[in-house]
């Protein structure tokens, strides 16, 4: 029996057909396995806690997610449609993660719950966010030195460690039996901190071909005209006036699934088509279905390179930024030979649709990455 630590509990389209994808991996592998959750309870978290305060990451994904929450209820006309895609996501959740779920409350119960296991594996998807750094979940630490530790393709989420984790992070990671990272940044990260060299390894999405997510999401036709999806978490304007630009002149409609990080006003009139009923198998066929999609998003430009869709990529957050989580997109267009589908809003998208994408050499550069996921995962849990 193995135990994973995965954030499938996010309301975000990525991230539940990420663990999709993770658990498949390992029943393919021939493995039992139980979903660890933390509740984080207790006097001794919340004193362990305290330094979380001084973190100025923690500090901004927390203003963040504040910002979200405030500006949907100062719309309720728009908070009852995200109560809907909210309840799409929780059945999602009862069909394919909540029967094996273990829920532990206590840190010390969880150090006592990482003994039943052979192996307990921390997978992908910013679980070493600084800003989670707190928790001692993600990172392992209260995994016994007894049970053998695994990260599959693990992101930090950040191209730095803050000067204050440097140490607490080195710890974590030199605890870690088996390491693999998701991103080139990430491998720069454990080889200066560790002197290890760690491989990168795809985002488990891509461990799975076009043909093996339709048996996992069989097709289904959305019934719209022809279209361009439009998969924005941010709320650059710009990069909406260029897809509306490049839809004007293609005759085609813009589709989008509005509002997903936090209220944005154009959103209201920017599609001919703004969706909230739709869960991630659903989001997967809008991808399917489209004629082109733009995205700020890593799993959206990652499920369209998985469906071989044409499409662009914007940078959702400024380059300079010390909260830029970039570095996961650079990795996956460098990779794959895709560099030339990062656009930014100065781009003529139009003058850019006849480079199309070779995706039969895009198909070879992914292949070895599947092997050497595969290859790293039967390794790992011997």
């Amino acid at each position: 029996m193995i135990g994973i630590c995965i954030k499938n509990e996010q309301r975000n389209y990525g991230s539940k057909l990420q663990a999709l994808a993770t658990l498949k991996a390992f029943r393919d592998l021939g493995y039992d396995y139980k979903i660890i959750k933390y509740g984080k309870g207790g006097i001794l978290f919340k004193l362990k806690s305290l330094p979380r305060i001084f973190n100025i990451i923690f500090l901004n994904d927390r203003y963040d997610s504040w910002q979200k929450s405030y500006s949907f209820k100062k719309h309720p006309e728009v908070n009852s449609k995200i109560t809907l895609r909210n309840k799409l996501f929780k059945k999602f959740d009862e069909e394919h993660f909540n029967k094996d779920i273990v829920y532990v409350k206590y840190f010390k119960e969880l150090q006592k719950e990482s003994l039943k296991y052979t192996s307990i594996i921390t997978c992908s998807d910013q679980l070493w966010s600084p800003a989670a750094l707190g928790t001692n979940f993600y990172n392992l630490m209260f995994v016994s030195d007894k049970v053998n530790k695994v990260s599959y393709a693990s992101s930090f989420g950040v191209s730095k460690i803050p000067w204050y984790q440097i140490n607490r992070t080195r710890k974590y990671l030199n605890r870690i039996d088996h390491i693999s990272v998701r991103e080139n940044k990430g491998k720069e990260i454990v080889k200066d901190l560790t002197g290890k060299d760690v491989p990168v390894l795809m985002d488990p999405v891509f461990i799975y071909t076009k043909d093996e997510w339709q048996d996992l999401v069989p097709y289904e036709n959305v019934n719209l005209p022809p279209y361009i999806l439009c998969y924005f978490l941010g709320a650059n304007l710009e990069y909406r006036k260029s897809v509306k630009s490049l839809a004007d002149k293609l005759g085609l409609k813009i589709v989008t699934l509005p509002h997903l990080d936090r209220y944005v006003a154009e959103d209201e009139i920017f599609a001919d088509y703004a969706l909230f009923d739709v869960d991630p198998k659903k989001f997967l066929n809008l991808i399917r279905c489209a004629k082109y999609v733009c995205t700020d998003s890593f799993h959206g430009c990652a499920f369209s390179i998985i469906e071989e869709k044409e499409f662009f990529i914007f940078n959702r957050y400024s380059d300079k930024s010390k909260n830029s989580k970039n570095s996961r997109i650079d990795t996956v267009c460098e990779n794959l030979g895709l560099s030339n589908r990062r656009v930014t809003a100065n781009d003529n998208l139009y003058t850019k649709i006849g480079q199309s994408i070779n995706y039969t050499d895009v198909k070879l550069k992914l292949e070895k990455y599947i092997n050497k996921s595969k290859t790293y995962l039967k390794e790992s849990l011997k």
